[in-house]
């Protein structure tokens, strides 16, 4: 039999009344949404399931909303009884990753995942920057846009998110430069993201010395399974190698398409994608049919 992988969304795939069903259905679900609001001290619950949106999206209060259904949906799975043999996480969702797998608490991740977007969020008015996704666009040709695009500012590739889909971070002069030029090289679409930071690249540098302490203040443990890093598209379960590696995810990009490759190779083929949306599955389907990704949201998704 093939092994399984569950898989953690990151930004993006929040929307307001994400949670709800589950707090309703699941009383263990309902226990994660309470111990949010202890530890960040305001209502997590209104803000989920009644934005507004325009708070929801805002990074510092996105990244513990996602976190905190993500670790909501994991209840479902633990429920099930579902084994599992690896985790991965969309950037955010590596710590969704790796509190499912045991290495750190859900009220020491839920700290971290505000520290950050609280520091990503700083950095990204200190810094103004843009992103922009790129769409049909290889790989090697888009390297050569981004070479040329640096001389108006800095831009670099962030997310690699499928072979047909490449999301750009940097400095607006930048990022406006390197669509021009994908336009010109033969992107078949150039998206630009309403974020509020170049996230994954050099302009996130103001956010790591804070995010350093935060994270030596957090006792890591193994994972009781290997995580497939976003840095380095590898399984790791060393705790100081993960917090290492959780450091340099700031400013590196998420190398989602290898980090799937790994997946299969390791005959990782049946993936559950934990938390809100379906953007991973998504995602599955533009790296290789081989993988069979089922959203799991709720308590019936693991019974169809």
């Amino acid at each position: 039999m093939s092994k399984r992988i569950l898989l953690f969304p990151g930004q993006g795939s929040q929307y307001v009344g994400m949670g709800k069903k589950l707090a309703e259905t699941s009383p263990a679900a309902k226990a994660i949404l309470d111990r949010a609001n202890s530890v960040l001290g305001f209502d997590l619950a209104d803000l989920l399931f009644n934005g507004p949106e325009d708070k929801l999206t805002r990074t510092d209060n996105t990244q513990p909303a996602i976190f905190t259904v993500s670790m909501m949906a994991m209840e479902a799975v633990r429920a099930a009884g579902v084994a599992f043999d690896f985790v991965a996480g969309h950037s955010l969702g590596e710590y969704s990753a790796l509190c499912a797998a045991g290495a750190f608490s859900f009220e020491d991740g839920l700290a971290l995942v505000r520290l950050r977007g609280s520091l990503m969020a700083q950095a990204g008015d200190k810094s103004p920057g843009s992103m922009a996704a790129i769409l049909g666009l290889e790989a090697d040709k888009l390297g050569a846009v981004l070479k040329e695009a640096s001389s108006a500012g800095i831009v670099v590739a962030a997310n690699y998110n499928s072979p047909s889909q490449i999301v750009i971070s940097g400095s607006v002069a930048g990022v406006q430069a390197a669509a021009k030029l994908a336009e010109t090289a033969g992107a078949k679409k150039v998206v630009m993201l309403a974020v509020s930071g170049a996230f994954h690249s050099p302009l996130m540098e103001f956010a790591v010395p804070g995010l350093k302490d935060g994270l030596a203040k957090v006792a890591i443990k193994a994972p009781s399974v290997p995580l497939l890093s976003n840095v380095e598209a590898a399984p790791v379960s060393d705790p100081e190698a993960i917090r290492g590696l959780l450091l340099r995810q700031l400013t590196s990009p998420v190398r989602w398409v290898e980090s799937m490759q790994a997946a299969l190779a390791a005959d990782a083929k049946e993936a559950l994608e934990v938390g809100p949306g379906k953007v991973l599955m998504g995602l599955a389907r533009g790296i290789s049919r081989d993988m069979k990704v089922t959203p799991v949201e709720n308590p019936e998704d693991l019974k169809a």
